[in-house]
């Protein structure tokens, strides 16, 4: 089996693992399938699947029990809710009738700087993927992004071609969160901001700040700067929650 043929069955495990947890499928102290049934049904070694399981349990999902097996992880007390969906920019501007498109403006491969405290808290002394992107609708600029992303988290990231698939929605496509949170802000556009958005330095902008995380391991941290007047944020909510 070749590395990417590997990395990919690698990924197709873990994410069908971790989608029936999310689901609500199996649920906290379930047992998830022993390796020789996860072998067997996934035609592969005993050291892809212990590979998977590991990971699973490094990041807080499984908790694996010598001589019983691994189970679904029982979640702390203390853990958040998200009260924000996280939104593909794509699919939004897609479902308004809109034309998307996507720029990649750079791309970096390169330790996280010790003096910014959001790649520390990302990666530690380790190696980050950095990103500028800029989203467009119609053709006209709609949405800067700066991105950061754990490789050591998401390995695949680091063969994805993501000149032609926008980060935040291969993502959301493929990798499964348990945890986020959202800061967001009213900014003016820098003069390098602006230009990028084709609009007068100083311009009102929306910005959301965004983490997200797997267990314990952060997979990304990530700035969009939206247009003021191109971008309502709502969020809906229903009676019954404790306010």
């Amino acid at each position: 089996m070749t590395g990417k043929k590997k990395a990919t069955l690698n990924h197709r495990i873990r994410s069908d693992i971790e989608s029936r947890i999310l689901s609500g499928e199996w649920e906290p102290g379930f047992r998830i399938p022993f390796e020789h049934e996860l072998m067997e049904q996934y035609k592969c070694s005993r050291m892809t699947v212990n590979k998977v399981l590991t990971t699973l349990a490094e990041s807080g999902m499984i908790e694996r029990r010598r001589r019983a097996g691994s189970f679904v992880a029982r979640q702390p007390p203390h853990l958040e809710q998200v009260a924000l969906e996280i939104p593909d920019i794509h699919l939004a501007v897609t479902d308004r009738g809109h034309e998307y498109g996507f720029q990649l403006l750079e791309q970096q491969l390169r330790p996280a700087d010790a003096a910014a405290a959001k790649e520390v808290e990302l990666v530690g002394e380790g190696m980050l993927l950095a990103m500028h992107c800029l989203h467009l609708a119609d053709g006209k600029p709609l949405a800067l992004e700066r991105r950061l992303i754990n490789p050591e988290a998401v390995p695949e990231t680091l063969t994805v071609d993501f000149s032609t698939h926008a980060p935040g929605s291969w993502l959301l496509q493929n990798v499964s969160w348990t945890r986020g949170e959202h800061r967001i802000s009213a900014v003016a556009a820098t003069a390098a901001e602006a230009r990028l958005l084709q609009v007068p330095a100083g311009t009102a902008c929306l910005v959301i700040d965004r983490q997200t995380w797997r267990g314990e391991q952060q997979i990304t941290w990530v700035r969009q700067m939206f247009l003021g007047d191109a971008y309502d944020l709502i969020a809906r909510f229903a009676p019954g929650g404790k306010g």
